[in-house]
């Protein structure tokens, strides 16, 4: 007769094992999460550009609060686009010019990428003079901090590797949190702030207009979705990981939105509440929190212009050389040696010699420049916009994956709002 087997009992540390299985299977998401997430936090937070960060801190000395309400419908077209960008990077396993290339053609390409790589160089312009800005703040003549800010990011760039940069890249992101902290020293007022947010406030200002074109320019910019995609086809980002890529994205494109909103406010409880409601440059907007939020404010703001100036000098050409390779067809990535991709880092190069030259150029109208690049974002936007449409919903590429009803309502709106408002910007302009 076979023996009955006892009842198994559970000792104490069996028991505290099993407890700890949910913990041990958050642990394993976490650790996935980490190893995915990059792409698209970064890509959305070095959307907070120096040219950022003057067309927010415009927004907020000429009209208040009033343009917060802008931030909420461009969040949402933010993640949106994004999301599309990365999906399909993970999906088809190729960058965005890749795709275009081979969809639509190289003449079509070629004119794409240089119309783009013309916009990016007067970017890659600004950032440099968000990080002479940036350094006046401490007494530091732009000829001397450009360059030597300009040689640092190549050389980081030039020598190191796709991994470490981008951990290099993620700890110099938290660095925007200095903007909330200025926010709440400059002591805004926190229920108009709020207000104007969700309820949308109309202007017949003609500069209003224009405002709002370089906002939703400067926030959903044309080579983000390139840089995007190109990073996750690079990265190596797998359809198992898309779930984890995803949550990267939506968390950057909050975040990135969220900063943005510290900034009008900040610059909206002081600046506006002057009789100098025109600011030069981004290190005017620091300065005027001094009498309201002390010099501590002004620090943090100049500190957080400088992090993103760096940030965006590496990225802005990095982004635009991936562009123009891919589109062209040359070798590029951050995991291949200068001998092995000389196009790709001869480009890169080229523009930050470009861009930085631009800036040290005297009596230079940077405000300008700055102002002008993001508008041209925004008036660039539809075209890209429409190349991602097309592509995402290709069955051939995409299958399962591509794009759902709602994705293509608010892309393609974003779209047709840009193109409508471009539009009166330059009927306004040619009125007048």
């Amino acid at each position: 007769m076979r023996d009955v087997e006892a009842p198994r009992h559970h000792g104490p540390a069996r028991l505290r094992r099993l407890a700890l299985h949910p913990w041990r299977a958050l642990g394993y998401r976490l650790i996935a999460f980490l190893a995915v997430i990059g792409p698209g936090f970064i890509t959305a937070n070095v959307d907070n550009d120096p040219g950022g960060i003057l067309t927010y801190s415009q927004a907020g000395a000429k009209y208040g609060y009033s343009l917060l309400w802008t931030l909420v419908p461009t969040t949402i077209a933010l993640i949106v686009v994004q999301e599309m960008a990365a999906r399909m990077g993970v999906i088809t396993g190729k960058g965005l010019s890749d795709l275009i290339r081979e969809e639509f053609g190289l003449r079509v390409t070629f004119f794409t990428m240089l119309v783009l790589g013309l916009a990016d160089l007067g970017n890659i312009a600004s950032e440099f003079a968000g990080l002479a800005s940036g350094f006046g703040l401490f007494g530091v003549s732009k000829y001397v901090s450009v360059p030597l800010g300009a040689a640092l990011v190549w050389f980081v760039i030039v020598h190191g590797r796709y991994k470490p940069v981008e951990r290099l890249l993620l700890v110099l992101s938290l660095a925007y949190f200095a903007y909330p902290v200025s926010a709440f020293l400059a002591r805004p007022d926190w229920k108009l702030a709020i207000h104007d947010t969700l309820i949308p406030q109309f202007n017949s200002d003609p500069g209003y207009i224009v405002m709002i074109v370089g906002l939703i320019g400067t926030t959903i910019t044309p080579w983000m979705q390139f840089y995007l995609q190109a990073s996750m086809v690079e990265k190596g980002v797998s359809k198992r990981d898309y779930g984890l890529a995803r949550i990267d994205v939506i968390f950057g494109c909050i975040v990135t939105d969220v900063i943005a909103f510290f900034i009008v406010v900040a610059c909206a409880a002081t600046i506006y509440h002057t009789q100098h409601r025109e600011i030069a440059d981004v290190a005017e907007a620091a300065k005027a929190l001094v009498p309201f939020a002390g010099k501590f404010a002004m620090l943090l703001f100049g500190a957080g212009l400088i992090n993103a100036a760096l940030m965006s000098a590496a990225i802005l050409p990095l982004a635009t050389s991936y562009n123009i390779c891919e589109g062209l067809g040359f070798e590029s990535g951050l995991n291949l040696r200068f001998r092995d991709a000389p196009i790709f880092y001869g480009l890169f190069t080229g523009l930050i010699v470009a861009g930085a030259g631009f800036v040290l150029i005297p009596h230079l109208p940077l405000l300008k420049i700055i102002l002008i690049s993001q508008v041209a974002n925004g008036v660039l936007l539809p075209f890209v916009l429409t190349y991602m449409l097309l592509l995402v919903n290709r069955k051939r590429l995409m299958g399962e994956y591509r794009n759902g009803r709602w994705g293509n309502v608010i892309a393609g709106g974003t779209s047709i709002t840009m193109i409508v408002l471009t539009a009166v910007m330059l009927w306004n302009s040619l009125s007048g």
